[in-house]
């Protein structure tokens, strides 16, 4: 039987249907000794918010949720951009940002490249302890689902921008993006592959991988003096 919810007990603007809402309650499992989340990682399982925003991670609701059991997060431009819009915390270097004339891309790279910065030090202990988790992902932009160029080179920029070994770089198992998946992977740049809706697009964005590590394992040691 579902669990009884006592309204009186849920914070107000707290969802109680809500997976993510539930671990703020005082009362849930997750906030006890029977942390659901823990028991998710005893199986094998691991939990990734789809979440992110610097208002988060300001008043620590990340930090909590990482350390109840939150293994990841996943963020993309829709959510990001909901997250700048939706509050005042980025206003301010908005500003400063247009008074130097720099242009709207421009002003949200800059943006969400620090916050995924401040989230991937929040996250660096999990990373560090389990090695398959503690990452959180940064998409490129959707303009270049069908650019392969334009996917690597963004990659990069967002890789280099950023700087953290615990940091994926998503990018859009598509025609395109699969030949730069490959050399991405290749240049040592951890990948995220998304937006996979058919056996047709998984089977050689999978595939990318196994291409990649056969590169490395065929390629010949290069001395550094040569």
């Amino acid at each position: 039987m579902p669990e009884q919810y006592d309204p009186a007990a849920i914070r107000p603007g707290v969802d109680a249907t809500n997976p993510r809402d539930n671990l703020r309650r005082p009362e849930s499992p997750a906030s006890t000794g029977d942390n659901i989340l823990r028991k998710l990682a005893a199986c094998g399982q691991s939990c990734w918010l789809d979440d992110l925003s610097r208002q988060m991670m300001r008043e620590g609701e990340l930090s909590r949720l990482v350390a109840l059991g939150v293994c990841g997060v996943t963020a993309n431009p829709a959510i990001l951009a909901k997250a700048i819009a939706s509050g005042a915390d980025s206003d301010t270097d908005i500003k400063q940002a247009a008074a130097a004339s720099r242009t709207a891309p421009e002003i949200y790279e800059a943006l969400v490249t620090t916050d995924i910065r401040g989230a991937c030090d929040i996250l660096r202990p999990v990373y560090e302890r389990r090695g398959a988790d503690g990452y959180l992902s940064l998409e490129v932009s959707p303009l270049l689902a069908d650019d392969t160029d334009g996917s690597i080179a963004e990659a990069r920029r967002l890789w280099a921008a950023v700087d953290r070994p615990n940091l994926f770089i998503k990018i859009p198992g598509t025609k395109a993006g699969v030949p730069a998946i490959e050399e991405l992977l290749f240049e040592g740049i951890n990948i995220n592959i998304t937006l996979l809706f058919s056996v047709e697009r998984s089977l050689p964005a999978s595939t990318s991988h196994s291409v990649e590590l056969s590169l490395q394992v065929k390629l010949p040691a290069i001395s550094p003096w040569e």
